[in-house]
């Protein structure tokens, strides 16, 4: 990885593919711009965000729109697909990792694609795009650029379904937790799980839209194979979609049913609390008059006063428990 390069400032791989090969060259990270731009084939680019020299780059070594390259340099969040000029660009959706591990935090892959070069850029390093890097590695079944591209949302679509399996082993632990015998309340656990499947599903339905879309444009306008490719991607979104709605949704009928326990829950306490308040009122009536410093009070006078009292006291519950056990509250 050739971040401080002065010659390609932010590479972070770069490969060429030469028609009939099924092998690409990785291009050198000393390398130099020219040798980089000249040969036959075409090339891949991949550039890292966070080396400040990048933008300049991009606009050294290509003649893209001022859109495009504004796309290819931003730190835009939302997915977006655009046709012009027989050239594709946008931002595609993916997942960040770190040196060790690999997470559940949403990242962004800009690119632009062009008859003779892809352009890929990020700010982090992502999931799906470093598998795309192992597999043209092993076999380059890419004879041009817009084929990489499908690569990359297929990877993609891979990293998803294999996400979407841990999301729907977790739920099940909780669903086994909140409907077994003890009852738990796992909302904790559940609240980011329903945030990533709310979020996945709605940039899948985003991307979703934007290459049907980009599918119906005319075939002229776009690279050769973009209209087929976008179908096919479609489909496989649309197959993996389903999935994250489905897992969505029994996400939203577990919290649905989390609630629901703890309203019964906490009903049960108000019962209690109200039914200790119903029985301790009368006693409380008894306890206050007797309390009052006024003459004539009964009981002020003998031994058995106290006892007496407390007699009162039994015969005001037992009062309270029969008018409640009468009106059906017991």
């Amino acid at each position: 990885m050739n971040l401080i390069s002065s010659e390609i400032p932010g590479l972070v791989w770069a490969y060429r593919f030469l028609p009939g090969e099924s092998r690409c060259a990785r291009i050198a990270a000393d390398s130099s711009i020219d040798a980089l731009m000249e040969g036959e084939g075409w090339v891949w680019l991949h550039l890292a965000l966070s080396d400040a020299r990048t933008p300049a780059l991009i606009e050294r070594i290509t003649t893209l729109p001022q859109n495009a390259l504004s796309t290819l340099t931003s730190h835009d969040t939302q997915a977006a697909v655009t046709i012009s000029d027989n050239m594709v660009y946008g931002t595609l959706v993916d997942f960040e990792r770190t040196f060790d591990a690999e997470t559940k935090t949403i990242g962004w892959l800009h690119f632009a694609v062009t008859e003779k070069i892809i352009i890929t850029t990020r700010l982090h390093p992502l999931r799906s795009i470093d598998r795309v890097k192992a597999a043209v590695e092993k076999n380059a079944r890419c004879a041009r650029p817009i084929d990489l591209f499908e690569m990359m949302v297929v990877e993609f679509q891979r990293t998803l379904i294999s996400l979407v399996l841990e999301l729907t082993e977790e739920l099940n632990i909780i669903e086994d937790d909140v409907y077994g015998e003890a009852g738990h309340n796992h909302q904790p656990r559940l609240a980011p799980l329903r945030r990533t499947a709310v979020r996945l599903h709605r940039h899948l339905r985003t991307l979703l839209a934007l290459l049907r879309r980009a599918s119906t444009s005319e075939e002229d306008e776009v690279p050769d194979g973009f209209i087929d490719g976008a179908e096919r991607l479609s489909d496989r979104l649309e197959a993996v979609d389903r999935d994250v709605f489905a897992l969505q949704e029994r996400a939203r009928l577990l919290h649905e049913e989390i609630d629901s326990k703890l309203s019964s829950e906490t009903n049960r306490h108000l019962y209690i609390l109200s039914l200790m308040t119903a029985f301790l009122l009368p006693p409380t009536l008894v306890t206050g008059f007797f309390g009052m410093n006024t003459s004539g009070l009964p009981f002020a006078e003998g031994i058995h006063g106290t006892l007496l009292a407390g007699f009162l006291i039994m015969m005001s519950m037992g009062v309270a428990w029969t008018i409640l056990k009468r009106i059906g509250i017991l």
